[in-house]
Parts: structure tokens; C-alpha cells; sequence
């Protein structure tokens, strides 16, 4: 099997209490690529410039990441950078440079059409439905969004959430979206909209999922120390999904809330570490070994899953 991505790929520089880094591996499509290819191999669709390092590149393909998806176009590779205050909140951002992805149009290459499994990482809900167009009866379809896409198009968006099967959102995303106060009514309304599976993520507090008998909460990763929350949730989301794929699982409930709990402890390795640094060794192996742990009752305690 394999599991298709299609996202933003960039040069971050990330500031938080525990340090600076310039010009590092980022982007929602290599945040889940690096974490999901651990479980299947991934097939990623994205664009940079001439500048981005061949190096880096080698090392995705290296990572049982098909690279074929990832173009090169004219004009330099989008680049962010961020600050994060004292209690790593969402980043202040600094400076945004679109470069090549302000003109990025996603075309599937003919081998990645028939790809069952589909992840829309967060882009404009417009290339979002375009993607959508390209592919072939997948098993199954996951889509992130956020804040700006719902302020500008939130139709759009909605239209999107009615032709996937899971949506992700963090808490403040599903209040937005719906006009709802309450999480529980929010995620009511996002799954009338057509989704089968709502996550929302709630950072350091966990992550809940909607769509069984009743919801389902779940504590984040219990960590003595965090270095950068940069791609956590793209993370988030390649462990869920990668545990998904990979097993080739029915979208049940119970295979959801195991997907839940891979996709806490891969977000836990990656703000371990600046950028992409924690998730350049990270192996299937390493997060059994934690899930294990996670799982245990030092972790969760009377959580059953």
C-alpha cells in the first residue's frame, strides 16, 4: 500500500525558549512524510526551488518517501520564520517568503493517482479540491485546514470536509468553523457536514475524536522538556494516518483511537527537537517501544484502547 501527501515543503527558522535554528528542514508535507514513513511508504507532492539543498532531498528518499511527486520550480523555496513566546503558544509569525508556493499547482504523477490513501495537509481548500479531482477511488481521504482557510473560504472549505472522510482541526479551528462555543456542538456540526471522523487536536492537553457512540479523549505524551512545537501537528496526524495505512485498517472506532495514541507519540518526538531533528532517526521500532510505554498505566492510566 501507500499513503500519498500533499503539502507545503520549506526552509524554516524557528526562535522558542530553548534556542534558535536557521534555515531548517520544515513544512507540513515533510513533518508527515518523515513520521508516516515509518509505517508505509509515502508518496509526497509538493514544490521547492533550485535553492532547496539536493541534500536534503536525498535524505526523504532515503526515509522510503517517494520523491517523484516533489518538483522544482523558478524562484527561490518557501520560507518561514517564527517566534515562540515562554509557554510555546502559537508562534508570532515574523516573515513569510511564499517564493515558488505562492504558484503551486499539485499535478499527481501518473503513478500516484491510484494511491488508496490520501493525505491533504494544510493548503488552500481550492488545490485541496483539485487534488481530489486526480485521484481514484481511495480508501480513504484525511484533510487539515486552517484559521486563514476558514476566515477566507470557509465554503470551500466545507466543501472539502464533505468529499474526505477524516478531518483534523485544532479546538479554536472547529469553534471557528462552526460558530459553536462548545467543542462537543462543534464537532456535531463538522461531521453533519460529511466527514465520517473528526480529530481535534488540543495540543498539550491531548487530542479528542468524534464519530463513534460517544467521544473519545485521549492525554498528550507526557514529556519532561519541549524544544520546538513546529509540525507537531502534521506529526500528529503521520502517526494517526501512518498507523492506519500501514495496518491497512478499517476505519473503526477502536482502529481510530489506536490511531489516536500513535499519532501523540509521534508528535511527542517531534518537538523533542528543532524543526525536523528528532524525526530523522525516528523508527517504527522507537515508537512501538514508547507506544508501549504510552499505553501503560504510568501513562494512561484507566484510558483503554
Amino acid at each position: 500500500m501507500a499513503l500519498l501527501v500533499v503539502g507545503s515543503v520549506a526552509l524554516d527558522t524557528v526562535t522558542t525558549p530553548a534556542g534558535k535554528v536557521e534555515e531548517t528542514l520544515g513544512g507540513s508535507a515533510v513533518y508527515f512524510s518523515l513520521g508516516a514513513s515509518c509505517f508505509d511508504v509515502i508518496r509526497i507532492v509538493g514544490v521547492v526551488g533550485p535553492d532547496f539543498p539536493m541534500s536534503e532531498k536525498r535524505f526523504l528518499a532515503e526515509r522510503r518517501i517517494d520523491v517523484r511527486g516533489l518538483v522544482t520550480g523558478q524562484g527561490p523555496t518557501f520560507r518561514w520564520e517564527g517566534v515562540y513566546g515562554p509557554d510555546f503558544g502559537d508562534a508570532r509569525t515574523i516573515r513569510t517568503e511564499l517564493g515558488v508556493f505562492a504558484s503551486f499547482e499539485p499535478k499527481l504523477p501518473e503513478n500516484y493517482v491510484n494511491t488508496p490513501y490520501i493525505f491533504l495537509a494544510n493548503i488552500d481548500p481550492v488545490l485541496q479540491l483539485d487534488v481530489l479531482d486526480q485521484v481514484h477511488n481511495p480508501s480513504w481521504i484525511a484533510v487539515d485546514t486552517m484559521n486563514l482557510w476558514i476566515d477566507q473560504q470557509r465554503d470551500n472549505v466545507l466543501k472539502v470536509f464533505r468529499k474526505v472522510n477524516i478531518v483534523f482541526v485544532n479546538a479554536s479551528e472547529a469553534k471557528q468553523i462552526s460558530g459553536k462555543r462548545n467543542l462537543f456542538d462543534a464537532a456535531e456540526f463538522i461531521l453533519k457536514s460529511g466527514p465520517r471522523y473528526v480529530v481535534i487536536k488540543m495540543g498539550a492537553a491531548g487530542a479528542m475524536i468524534f464519530g463513534g457512540d460517544k467521544p473519545f479523549i485521549l492525554p498528550a505524551y507526557t514529556l519532561d522538556k519541549v524544544i520546538d512545537p513546529t509540525g507537531a501537528g502534521d506529526t500528529f496526524a503521520s502517526g494517526m494516518l501512518g498507523y492506519l495505512a500501514g495496518s491497512d485498517s478499517d476505519l473503526n472506532f477502536d482502529s481510530m483511537k489506536k490511531g489516536l495514541a500513535y499519532g501523540s507519540v509521534n508528535a511527542s518526538y517531534a518537538v523533542s527537537g528543532f524543526g525536523v531533528e528528532q524525526l530523522r532517526e525516528i523508527t517504527r521500532d522507537k515508537i512501538d517501544s514508547r507506544m508501549d510505554y504510552y499505553l501503560s498505566t504510568n501513562q494512561l492510566g484507566a484510558w483503554k484502547i
